[in-house]
């Protein structure tokens, strides 16, 4: 009587074996998914790169504070509140002059030239449609969406909010005032409703504003409008370079998806990547009007407004972007009227 085969340990059943198996890739199958979640960034904060972007404009307003803290003749010119700048005898460098060029034809017509340059890109970079041709694909008009509500955070913040704009309000708010009210020929000039509403008022009854916090506008419209340019040209940007999308967004089944997972096909709103004088010079003018409204942006915080007005620009600059920008990333029904950049 032959002895049955002993099974060899290799094929000796294993039930259990393959019980604990399933159990062990489980949980850290699990594991890894929880880890994964609870690293993954929400989708209405920045990219790394994002992040990054946003932070120079920080940056750039401490620098140039500091440099008017460490220079020599910035710290020894005197300073007039009423102005918020150097009266112009003792400004200690030609950008500290009001009056300079770039003030007086690039700042102070800022919206225009931030206009003009994201629909140079637009209209000329293949990524949006055909280049260098007014057909209207569906990125032109969701661009042109975020562009108007851009152009109405500015409206609402610098020139009227149902009267008074933001800063006007937040400059009468805070105690300020026309300085003609303090005599009696000035309060007939300002009176009624002119003196309360606006700043312009007072210019134009030749009066200044005085007392109170000024929003910085300087700030505000040079920040909102590169940001706004860098937050629209940076995806076209990435993508040349080869960079993988790194954004992220609540898709319409609440689940967070990248936002690759809502791009349009290419040939119904792109023309073939060859045209390269159009790529080049839609995306060299936006750059061109953000790097000079940087350098702007930096000679404003080395010779104008106090800390606290700079501070209070950017913050408004950054709550316009936040809601056109990244607010959609985690609002569907938003985003499907506004789209993003590149998507």
């Amino acid at each position: 009587m032959s002895a049955s085969p002993v099974p060899s340990r290799r094929n000796r059943p294993s039930n259990m074996t393959m019980d604990e198996k399933q159990s062990m890739s489980g949980s850290s199958s699990t594991h890894i998914s929880s880890s994964s979640h609870r690293r993954r960034r929400a989708p209405y904060l920045p990219t790394e790169l994002e992040a990054f972007l946003l932070s120079i404009y920080p940056a750039t307003l401490l620098l140039g504070s500091l440099f008017s803290l460490l220079d020599p003749s910035a710290r020894g010119a005197p300073y007039s509140a009423t102005l918020q700048s150097h009266p112009p005898e003792f400004a200690p460098s030609y950008f500290a002059q009001k009056r300079n060029i770039f003030n007086t034809l690039f700042v102070k017509r800022g919206w225009f030239w931030t206009t003009l340059a994201f629909f140079v890109f637009l209209f000329a970079h293949p990524s949006t449609g055909p280049s260098r041709s007014l057909v209207l694909t569906p990125r032109r008009v969701k661009g042109a969406l975020r562009w108007g509500l851009v152009t109405a955070w500015w409206i609402v913040t610098t020139q009227w909010f149902f009267g008074p704009p933001l800063i006007d309000r937040g400059f009468r708010f805070t105690g300020g005032q026309c300085e003609l009210v303090s005599t009696e020929e000035g309060r007939e000039d300002m009176s009624g409703t002119r003196e309360v509403l606006t700043g312009a008022a007072c210019k134009l009854a030749g009066g200044k504003w005085k007392g109170g916090t000024d929003i910085s506008g300087h700030v505000f419209l040079l920040v909102l409008g590169s940001a706004f340019l860098w937050m629209e040209i940076l995806p076209v940007v990435l993508r040349a370079a080869g960079l993988r999308e790194k954004r992220l967004i609540v898709a319409t089944d609440t689940k967070v998806r990248n936002a690759e997972a809502e791009s349009q096909p290419e040939g119904e709103n792109a023309a073939p990547q060859e045209d390269q004088t159009g790529s080049n010079l839609g995306v060299n003018v936006p750059l061109g009007v953000a790097g000079l409204s940087w350098w702007m942006l930096l000679m404003t915080a080395a010779y104008f407004h106090t800390w606290f007005e700079k501070f209070t620009g950017l913050l408004v600059a950054f709550i316009g972007i936040f809601i056109v920008y990244f607010l959609p990333r985690a609002l569907p029904s938003f985003r499907s009227v506004i789209g993003m950049p590149g998507v």
